[in-house]
């Protein structure tokens, strides 16, 4: 069970997780030792399940940043029944794809995806994502703004 001290660490971590120990302890008033060895047992217990980092995708080229709604036809004409986990799967493999989400309600499949320009978000609309067996209607929406 996760308390006060777990969640200030896991807050400053969720900021900037490059901080060093040292500087975790100074944010957070709490000793570095604490520190260490909570920051493992998050780690070992899977409540950290990784580090990553924020990239500036305007300076990597992928300015376009769209969501995806997709709806699953889990009855292929062929009588080949679908599972909404392997579309998801054949999804997330596509290199635009940066996140699928499995959704309940109207729509079955969430995804984020970043590319260089229309023509990109378009070919992979039209291309890839609706060649996958099992997607049906897809609804896309792009980013105009981030704060």
């Amino acid at each position: 069970m996760l308390d006060e001290k777990d969640y200030q660490i896991l807050e400053v971590l969720r900021d900037d997780a490059h901080l060093t120990i040292n500087r975790i302890s100074k944010e957070t008033l709490i000793p570095i030792t604490t520190i260490h060895n909570r920051i493992k047992r998050l780690e070992r217990e899977g409540v950290i399940k990784r580090y990553t980092i924020e990239i500036d995708h305007k300076k990597i080229g992928k300015e376009i940043q769209a969501y995806v709604l997709l709806t699953v036809n889990y009855s292929l004409p062929t009588g080949k029944k679908i599972h909404q986990m392997d579309v998801a799967r054949s999804i997330r493999a596509l290199p635009e794809v940066e996140e699928v989400k499995i959704l309940t309600g109207v729509t079955d499949i969430l995804i984020k995806i970043r590319t260089r320009n229309i023509d990109e978000l378009n070919n992979f609309v039209i291309n890839k994502l609706r060649e996958i067996e099992g997607v049906d209607k897809t609804q896309t929406m792009i980013v105009i703004n981030e704060l």
